[in-house]
């Protein structure tokens, strides 16, 4: 019995739908927003991109939980977890925890499923299948 189109299914909702709470979190707190626009200003680069974590955290898991454009909703997904590592999380990428994980695991599991999200793509279970 194949069951991928269900393991892609759990993947989907699994990463997009707990990245999709982080984003619900910034439109709920427009505070987090103008933070990251700081940050981003700090390298030189227009405070206004800061709303693209929006479309990383938002649009983007809405896309992948319903099975729309799978695969660029995993594209956007990772770009956001690649802009947040750098920005954020840079200084940490050869740390561990005092329990000797990583200390970027949980931006970890969202990369690579986000990445994973776009090599597999939809599975069956979709609006639009790919």
């Amino acid at each position: 019995m194949n069951n991928s189109s269900l393991g892609k299914l759990i993947l989907r909702l699994s990463v997009a739908g707990l990245m999709l709470f982080h984003g619900v979190a910034k439109l709920i707190n427009p505070g987090s927003l103008s933070w990251i626009g700081d940050m981003i200003a700090g390298y030189g680069m227009p405070s206004f991109l800061a709303y693209g974590v929006l479309i990383g955290e938002v649009v983007a898991p809405v896309m992948a939980i319903i099975g729309w454009q799978t695969r660029l909703a995993g594209l956007l997904m990772a770009g956001n977890m690649l802009v947040a590592i750098l920005l954020v999380h840079s200084g940490q990428l050869l740390m561990l925890t005092k329990q000797g994980g990583w200390q970027l695991e949980l931006q970890g599991l969202y990369l690579f499923g986000a990445l994973a999200i776009v090599f597999l793509g939809s599975g069956r279970m979709a609006v639009r299948p790919d």
